[in-house]
């Protein structure tokens, strides 16, 4: 069982002792210990949301009920996706706010991703500050005349939806008059209630739904990788559409399939929309290390300024603020646009990208050709007790000292020469280490990775 407490929030497996796995008292201690740091800065209200995970509806009724405890109102949206519950966070004046996912992880994982008063997670001082309140469970209940208030409210997709509409570089029109064909995979969550209902809104013709209904049996790894996408991409050639649409279960990452079936590219969702962005807005561009070179050519194309952050949603926001970025995100399809909201937001991402396919009136996969061609090879080592993480990713750094080296995130290789990278960190998200490798080909890609994992392998050996 595992219990992972990061920047991207507290999360872990379902069952086990309390402690090693995301158990009922788990979701209370942290509950709690969000709830008390909610209070020591005069906090009275918390919007809380959830995917539709089968623990959901548990940990919805353990961290609300926790809340409430402490003298803390709850407006619940039940049933949500991670970026309505960011906005709804600001619409509702609220304090903070908890998003119950975990987001790409597997059925049997669920988290709370925890929100400031502006709708974004956590910095990683108050993150610290909260889990050390866990800690020291350094709680204080109410009494029962101070006991906080429950509400729900169900209409935010809907809302969310119709700040969409609202948004001055969505065209509605233009997507409308495109008469699009488009098939969507939800995994069984809450996309499945989102993006339907949206896709409606824009004026799209025609929606294929697979995996929509919100019961929370993945049918496939949630994770929208291309090995995962099989059916969507028949789908697609089967029926003659337009695009493919594949969301996480909690809406926070947008991959998208071209009308032959082929996988656009997740790294490239995020490349498309600033594509747009910048053919209206001058500006700058963030992503994180683990992200592909394309951004940066198209940014610098548009003579915008391309910056990297650290991996993790708070990192590239607080890059993007410093930036005066106009557009940006991570590579994995997740597209932030900041005077819309500082959060992920697949569902605004479906609707930039559907209005730059329209304007440019070409094919899914004429779209992507246009831009820089770059592959990523993503691999993954699983962590033993006995694999030290930091002294590893020492070694590498020690041994490929001649190259360009960041160690910002874990140990970032720029072999400028050859136009190719390679990262490694330790996940935010998963006991594992993550290896990313972009070329210009994609056996170049794998090869280097494969380098890098034959290095790691041999370091945990010696």
């Amino acid at each position: 069982m595992t219990l992972i407490k990061s920047i991207s929030g507290i999360r872990g497996t379902i069952g086990g002792r309390p402690g090693e796995s995301l158990t009922p008292v788990d979701c209370a201690k942290f509950a709690a210990a969000y709830g008390t740091w909610i209070l020591s800065r005069q906090g009275k209200k918390i919007v809380i949301g959830r995917d539709a995970r089968i623990s959901g509806e548990m940990v919805s009724q353990l961290v609300s009920s926790t809340l409430i405890g402490l003298g803390l109102d709850v407006i619940d949206l039940g049933l949500s996706t991670t970026p309505t519950v960011e906005v709804a966070v600001v619409r509702e004046k609220a304090d903070g706010g908890i998003i119950l996912t975990a987001s790409h992880n597997p059925i049997q994982w669920n988290a709370l991703k925890l929100l400031n008063q502006h709708g974004e997670f956590v910095s990683a001082d108050d993150g610290a500050a909260i889990l050390h309140l866990a800690e020291t469970e350094a709680f204080q209940f109410a009494e029962v005349l101070k006991l906080g208030r429950y509400k729900k409210k169900k209409d935010y997709i809907r809302k969310h939806i119709r700040m969409i509409l609202d948004y001055p570089l969505v065209d509605t029109k233009a997507i409308r008059k495109a008469k699009f064909r488009i098939a969507v995979d939800a995994v069984n969550s809450t996309g499945g209630l989102a993006v339907p209902m949206l896709l409606k809104a824009l004026g799209v013709k025609k929606i294929k739904k697979l995996y929509c209904e919100p019961t929370g049996h993945f049918p496939h790894n949630p994770e929208p990788l291309p090995e995962h996408l099989t059916e969507i991409s028949n789908l697609v050639r089967n029926e003659n559409c337009d695009l493919g649409i594949v969301v996480d279960p909690d809406v926070d990452r947008l991959a998208l399939i071209q009308e032959d079936g082929k996988p656009f590219g997740e790294e490239y969702t995020l490349v498309a929309v600033a594509d747009y962005i910048l053919r209206k807005r001058k500006g700058n561009t963030v992503s994180n290390l683990s992200s592909s070179r394309a951004l940066r050519d198209v940014t610098e194309k548009a003579g915008g300024r391309y910056t990297a952050a650290a991996v993790g949603e708070v990192n590239v926001v607080n890059a993007m603020k410093s930036s005066k970025a106009v557009i940006g995100g991570e590579g994995n399809g997740g597209i932030i646009v900041p005077d819309f909201h500082y959060g992920r937001d697949a569902l605004i991402g479906i609707a930039l990208f559907l209005t730059h396919l329209a304007k440019q009136k070409k094919k899914a996969s004429r779209l992507r050709a246009g831009y820089p061609p770059y592959f990523i090879s993503k691999n993954k080592i699983e962590l033993t007790p006995a694999i030290n993480v930091d002294e590893v990713l020492s070694q590498i750094q020690a041994k490929y000292k001649k190259e360009k080296v960041s160690t910002i995130d874990g140990v970032k290789i720029d072999f400028e020469k050859e136009k190719e990278w390679v990262h490694l960190r330790k996940s935010n998200t998963e006991p594992i280490i993550r290896i990313y490798a972009e070329s210009r080909d994609a056996e170049k890609a794998d090869a280097l990775a494969q380098r890098m994992i034959a290095d790691i392998k041999a370091i945990v050996k010696a």
